[in-house]
């Protein structure tokens, strides 16, 4: 088949112009690959473009710097990635390769001209596609086919692929949470093998796998992918609580889907206590703020919640209020949505921090001078004005303070 939809057309800027000229003067084949081909075929626009070559890399660097193209970030030359700068953009453009040695986590490649065999060397059928600069799709896997059913699988052996890079056995439930329409339509041989290898996880860098964790947690069927984690004994490799609270992480997850939550809010209700935060940090060293929102909601999820009657936010309010710390009002938004409360968390973000209006020095102009009374005096009417509801304005408060 032939690509023609506007969101191919759109990528033809005069930098790709540029780039498909040179490859052409010269005759090596260039197309764009991976991702880009599943989202183009999806109907979406890719954020990122990959393109695939038969140039090596040492043919590329001499036909750019032939045409006066600079050339940026040589890092990825070894695995055969060179990234040209044309017309403000850049082009990251791989030469065909094969994978050589594998060892579960890297792999020692060897450049090719074959298609086919780049496509073989890909994880999932649905990244193993090549899309001609003409429209022409090349698909070596029926990767089409699996994405127009909506089926995740890999390319040929799935142990095989797995055996490649095991941190491939995420990718898998990443792209589940992403293509799939049914939460349960696995193929049995792709579970086994997803099982068998397991352990292979153990061995995966914290940061490769947190991620993928972060992806999965926030797209679609993430209960059942999370609850099959569990099942398939992947959750011990991978900094999960043993014992985690599936029931809660269910409640949560059906609460939250709408709300745009950070990762760690969804993790979190798998967590039971605050050790199950720490564990995870030290498996996969996440940030110092990823921690300490997981921190913050395991302590807080049950004791902070909505008052009764009229002020149903104002728990919250003054939980900010009474807080020394900068960022109070973010974890509070996350506690909101932790919980399910949408029309609470749309108030609280129209709400604005309001500012304490008495200072020292009002009261040094009343003639309060000792600095212990003016301590006092400010705590005395900073509660006078939590209980206004933070209403109380300066003159209400310095007449307050006549009786006070």
């Amino acid at each position: 088949m032939k690509l023609q939809s506007p969101q191919f057309q759109a990528l033809f800027t005069p930098g790709l112009r540029s780039v498909a000229e040179l490859f052409e003067k010269k005759k090596y084949e260039l197309r764009i690959a991976g991702g880009a081909v599943r989202d183009l075929l999806s109907g979406m626009t890719p954020e990122d473009i990959d393109f695939a070559t038969t140039a090596t890399p040492a043919e590329m660097k001499e036909m750019f710097t032939a045409a006066g193209v600079r050339l940026i970030n040589n890092k990825g030359e070894k695995h055969g990635t060179i990234t040209a700068r044309l017309h403000e953009q850049n082009f990251e453009i791989t030469t065909l390769r094969i994978d050589v040695v594998t060892d579960g986590r890297h792999a020692e490649v060897e450049f090719t001209t074959d298609w086919q065999k780049d496509a073989e060397r890909r994880d999932l059928t649905v990244n193993s596609m090549f899309l001609g600069l003409d429209g022409m799709l090349y698909d070596f896997f029926n990767g089409y086919e699996d994405l127009k059913n909506k089926k995740i699988r890999f390319v040929g052996k799935a142990s095989e692929r797995i055996q490649e890079d095991y941190l491939r056995i995420l990718r898998y439930f990443r792209f589940y949470g992403r293509i799939a329409e049914n939460p349960d339509d696995h193929e049995s041989s792709t579970l086994q093998a997803i099982q068998e290898n397991a352990k292979g996880l153990a061995g995966i860098s914290g940061e490769r796998i947190w991620v993928e964790l972060k992806k999965i947690l926030l797209g679609n069927h993430v209960s059942h992918l999370v609850r099959l984690m569990y099942e398939l004994d992947l959750a011990q490799y991978i900094g999960l609580p043993l014992d985690g609270n599936l029931e809660e992480f269910d409640r949560v997850t059906k609460n939250i889907h709408t709300l745009c939550p950070k990762p760690m809010t969804v993790l979190t209700s798998l967590f039971k206590v605050k050790d199950d935060v720490t564990n995870l940090d030290l498996r996969l060293k996440i940030s110092k703020e990823e921690k300490n929102l997981g921190l913050f909601l395991v302590k807080h999820r049950q004791d902070l919640t909505k008052a009764l009657g009229p002020e149903p936010l104002r728990p919250y309010q003054d939980f900010i209020m009474d807080s020394r710390e900068a960022n109070t009002n973010a974890k509070i938004c996350e506690l909101l949505k932790y919980q399910g409360e949408e029309h609470l968390l749309r108030e609280l973000q129209q709400w604005t921090v309001p500012s304490f209006p008495v200072s020292g020095h009002d009261l040094r102009k009343m003639g309060v001078s000792s600095g212990k009374e003016i301590g006092t005096a400010l705590q005395q009417l900073r509660e006078e004005w939590k209980k206004s509801g933070y209403h109380m304005d300066k003159e209400e408060l310095l007449s307050c303070l006549k009786k006070l």
